[in-house]
């Protein structure tokens, strides 16, 4: 392999993997997008005398780093720092994969045994890029293809993990052909390859399009109005009045609702504390504030049946003889310690207020990274909308409870990118999910589409309808096989009305979760247990 090709391999890589990313992508050139990197590594393997084991990591970064800049690049238009940082944090955690696969295939007995060491340090990978502190599964492959639902269908059995293991074992029989060719293989020998090649695209695909085309929800009606309110987060959200936003969006929603509306739902953090005046939302006298008397007054007294979702910007002071959570901060005066969550509140014609605070927190925004070595810095996260720096957060997923036959996953945010954190609030009795965001901070690109392409995968992994609210991007609706409906246009005010099916049965990924990825950790740990212990018998025998 002479110099350019090594060159060129992981730019190929990067490309490919680029290419085939939502939205826009096609995700047919997943199956191929890693196989150049499998060749460069299967090069260093053969002239390891040449080579440290470290120098793969080297050669497969600029791949990593092309594909996470030309399909996260949006991030920069809030943050350049955190552009940065997505790119470079990914791109080494990438490669960091092909350095442990390289290591293994270097102490095993039959290198072509760690290929399927490969998968699950890939998987693994991915698995803790769910659950550290700088999470980002935004780049999982699994995601790849969420704008094509007719090829996801039996994510309702493995969940998005599946997916990502479809693409690696496609790529490493792929770079088998590709190296067997370059070998000199015939093209009749090349025969029986290339059809399980095919097999392996072509059989899950077209079974999941049997089951998109067969699939039929059963009858559970639910009638939802979503608003999109359009609010500026640079210029107006924390400059504009609550009560002027809350009778923006109020009208907004009655252009669709009526008596028959089950429920209005609104954005992530519409309701904003008024900073200038002092007047925050705390939510140790939730019956007493104004902006929730606000809409009991306005919408729930023309439509007394509906609920309204509403997101906000709450705080919560402890008391003294309070437990103090480590997520507290400490008032500037020095005297006690309050919460700050990112909310959503279910409001109807009752006494009683139910509340969820966002859980999976965003790293750098509401969330310090390793806070035993960067808290110090914790008011200085990134402003991204809603509260800002160390949150709070619910450690249970707790649905809202309507009556007995109907409960709602209210899920914030980022939390739509999580398979089994969402379907941790259909194990718990939710119908139906709910999907509240703020997506105003990345312009118009990519960044609101790829985000809202969470949705459908979220809504096959659970067979739960979903309605989504931006405050702008794309508010829309999604039904139980992954069907996006009316999607709303960026930067334009919007209301939009739907009627889901609720469901309580409850899929297999639900149930088990994310058991792929669980199962892959182990394998992985097995496969490096070989290794170590093959080399340090080695260097005994030295």
């Amino acid at each position: 392999m002479n110099k350019y090709l090594r060159l060129s391999l992981p730019v190929l890589s990067g490309l490919l993997l680029a290419a085939a990313w939502p939205a826009g992508g096609f995700p047919v050139l997943l199956f191929f997008g890693l196989a150049p990197l499998l060749l460069l590594e299967d090069h260093l393997l053969q002239n390891r005398l040449k080579h440290s084991t470290f120098h793969v990591f080297f050669r497969v970064f600029p791949a990593f780093v092309i594909w996470n800049a030309l399909t996260t690049w949006w991030i920069y238009n809030s943050t350049l720092f955190g552009a940065v940082m997505a790119t470079l944090v990914n791109a080494v955690c990438m490669s960091l994969v092909f350095w442990l696969f390289h290591f293994i295939r270097r102490n095993l007995k039959n290198p072509d045994q760690g290929y399927l060491g490969f998968i699950f340090i890939w998987l693994s990978y991915e698995h803790l890029h769910h659950h550290w502190d700088l999470n980002w599964p935004w780049m999982s492959l699994g995601n790849g293809f969420a704008a094509w639902p007719s090829w996801m269908q039996w994510y309702e059995y493995t969940g998005m993990y599946g997916g990502t293991l479809w693409i690696l074992v496609a790529n490493v029989l792929v770079f088998k052909l590709v190296k067997r060719s370059l070998n000199g293989l015939s093209l009749k020998a090349a025969i029986r390859p290339l059809m399980v090649l095919a097999a392996l695209i072509v059989v899950p695909a077209v079974a999941s399009t049997i089951m998109y085309y067969t699939y039929t929800e059963k009858h559970a009606p639910v009638d939802v109005v979503v608003v999109q309110p359009n609010i500026d987060p640079y210029e107006e959200q924390y400059e504009l009045p609550a009560s002027q936003v809350i009778e923006n969006a109020s009208k907004l929603a009655e252009t669709k609702a009526d008596s028959l509306t089950d429920f209005i739902v609104f954005p992530e953090s519409m309701v904003q504390p008024n900073w200038s005046s002092g007047q925050m939302i705390w939510e140790n006298d939730l019956n007493n504030q104004p902006t929730i008397n606000m809409f009991r007054a306005g919408l729930l007294t023309k439509f007394p049946r509906v609920g309204l979702v509403v997101g906000y910007s709450t705080y919560r002071s402890y008391s003294e003889g309070d437990v103090i959570p480590t997520t507290a901060r400490q008032f500037r005066g020095g005297e006690g310690y309050y919460d700050a969550y990112n909310t959503a509140f279910l409001i109807r014609n009752l006494p009683d207020l139910q509340r969820t605070h966002k859980s999976k927190l965003t790293p750098g925004v509401e969330l310090m990274p390793f806070p035993w070595l960067l808290k110090p810095l914790g008011d200085f996260a990134i402003d991204l909308g809603g509260t800002t720096g160390q949150l709070g957060f619910d450690v249970e997923r707790t649905p809202y409870t309507i009556n007995d036959t109907l409960k709602i996953g209210p899920v914030i945010c980022y939390e739509s990118a999580y398979g089994e954190f969402v379907a941790g609030f259909v194990r718990n009795g939710a119908n139906m999910i709910f999907i509240i965001t703020n997506d105003g901070w990345w312009g118009n690109t990519a960044g609101h589409r790829q985000h809202m392409l969470f949705a459908p995968i979220r809504a096959i992994e659970t067979r739960r309808s979903i309605a989504r609210s931006a405050n702008t991007g794309t508010s829309c609706f999604v039904n139980q096989r992954g069907d996006v409906f009316q999607p709303t246009k960026y930067w334009e005010p919007a209301a939009i009305r739907q009627i889901l099916n609720a469901n309580d049965k409850v899929t297999f990924y639900v149930k088990y979760g994310d058991y792929i990825a669980r199962g892959s950790v182990l394998g992985m740990i097995l496969f490096l247990l070989i290794a170590v212990s093959r080399r340090l018998q080695g260097r005994r025998a030295r």
